[in-house]
C-alpha cells in the first residue's frame, strides 16, 4: 500500500443534510461490517437537526473511526469535493445518507482490491446498488468482461446507479466539482467521466448497497435542478460533448446544452467549442427547454 494512506484501507464517506432520521440505518450497516479496518466520514451540509448528537453517540462506542465536519450549507457537490481533498485511506467510496451497506460490502472491496490493486489501467471498482427488496436497481454488468468505463455503460445496456469505489490517489489527480454562484452543482458524473479517459472501472458484480430515493434526494428532483443550475449544466452539458464518445451521444448533449443556455439567459455559441453541433440542435433544445418549464414530473434520474 501506497504509505501516504493510512492502515484503514477504506473511507465511507457521506455528505448529509438534516437525515438524522435515516442516518442510524447507515450507522447500523457499518457495525455489521465483518472487517473494521476502514473510516467514516460524515460531512453536515448545515443541518439543523439533531445529527451532530447522533455522531457523537456513535462516536463514542464505534469499534471503527469516525470523523465529523459540520459546515455551511453549499450543496453535496461542495461536501464531495472537501471530502475529497482531505481522504487519507487507500479507497474510497461515496455511501449517501439515505442508503446503507450490504453486510459483506467492506470484506467485498477489500478483497476485490487485493486482486486488482496492482493493474495500472484500473482507478477503481463498480458494484450493484439494490433495493431493499433485494431487486437489483437496473442492470447488472455484462458477463464477457472483467473491467468497464462510466462512459460505456449505455452501449453495454448497464442501467440504474451503481456504486463506484475509486483509489485515493486517482481520484485526487483530476479537478473539483465546478461551482457556480448561486447554484448547487448537480451532477456527480462528471467527475466519473474525467476519470474515465485514462482509466477503468474493475467490474464488482455483487450487491454493495442498499439504496431508497428520498423524495428530496437529487435523484428524484432532476427537472427541478435543471432550472435551478443552468449554469452548472451549461458547463456539464458542454465538457459531455467534450468527452462524447459518439455524434449521438454529443448531439444529445448539445439539446441539453440548448436548454440550460435558456434557462440561464446565455447565448448559445458563446464560449462553445461545438457550435455546429449545437446549431442544428437549438430547435429541439427549445422544446426541451419548454416541456422542462411547463412538467410537473420531477424526472427520476
Amino acid at each position: 500500500m501506497n504509505k501516504l494512506y493510512k492502515d484503514d484501507l477504506l473511507t465511507i464517506y457521506t455528505p448529509t443534510y438534516n437525515r438524522a432520521y435515516c442516518l442510524t440505518q447507515l450507522y447500523e450497516s457499518l457495525v455489521r461490517q465483518k472487517r473494521t479496518n476502514f473510516q467514516w466520514l460524515i460531512i453536515d451540509d448545515g443541518s439543523n437537526d439533531n445529527t451532530a448528537d447522533l455522531v457523537l453517540d456513535w462516536k463514542s462506542k464505534s469499534t471503527f473511526k469516525i470523523d465529523y465536519y459540520k459546515q455551511m450549507n453549499e450543496g453535496k457537490m461542495a461536501k464531495l469535493n472537501f471530502a475529497h481533498s482531505i481522504i487519507d485511506s487507500e479507497l474510497c467510496v461515496c455511501i449517501d445518507s439515505d442508503d446503507y451497506l450490504t453486510d459483506t460490502a467492506v470484506d467485498d472491496i477489500l478483497k476485490e482490491w487485493e486482486t486488482v490493486k496492482n493493474f495500472s489501467d484500473i482507478g477503481g471498482m463498480v458494484g450493484l446498488d439494490i433495493f431493499k427488496d433485494g431487486s437489483l436497481v437496473g442492470t447488472g454488468f455484462p458477463s464477457n468482461t472483467d473491467r468497464i468505463k462510466y462512459r460505456d455503460f449505455d452501449k453495454l445496456n448497464v442501467k440504474g446507479d451503481k456504486k463506484f469505489v475509486y483509489k485515493t490517489s486517482v481520484l485526487n489527480k483530476y479537478p473539483p466539482y465546478p461551482s457556480f454562484s448561486g447554484e448547487k452543482f448537480p451532477a456527480p458524473g462528471y467527475l466519473y467521466r474525467l476519470i474515465d479517459v485514462d482509466y477503468s472501472l474493475w467490474i464488482v458484480n455483487k450487491p454493495l448497497c442498499i439504496v431508497e430515493y428520498m423524495d428530496d434526494g437529487l435523484s428524484k428532483n432532476k427537472y427541478s435542478q435543471f432550472r435551478k443550475s443552468p449554469n452548472s449544466f451549461m458547463y456539464y452539458r458542454h465538457e459531455r460533448m467534450r468527452l462524447s464518445s459518439s455524434f449521438a451521444e454529443k448531439f444529445r448533449n448539445a439539446i441539453h446544452y440548448v436548454s440550460s443556455c435558456l434557462f440561464a439567459n446565455k447565448g448559445f455559441f458563446r464560449n462553445n467549442d461545438f457550435k455546429i453541433t449545437t446549431f442544428f440542435a437549438v430547435p429541439i433544445g427549445i422544446l426541451l427547454n419548454m416541456y422542462i418549464k411547463k412538467t410537473k414530473k420531477k424526472g427520476v434520474v
